[in-house]
């Protein structure tokens, strides 16, 4: 079972205490939008290379 937490992380310095993918100020809310109004996760990374496939994948 992955470790969400590997991934997400919340930072009362960044986007006001929200939780953001570890490493960049993108909301998991904000990835979790995108997916279902039709961006694929090859779009989202070419729109933010600082996400990759690699950190998607559950350790």
């Amino acid at each position: 079972m992955p470790n969400f937490l590997d991934h997400i992380e919340i930072n009362p310095e960044k986007r006001f205490s929200k939780p953001i993918v570890k490493g960049t100020r993108i909301s998991v809310y904000d990835v979790l939008n995108w997916l279902p109004n039709g961006m694929t996760k090859e779009e989202i990374i070419e729109d933010f290379p600082e996400l990759s496939e690699e950190k998607s994948r559950p350790v």
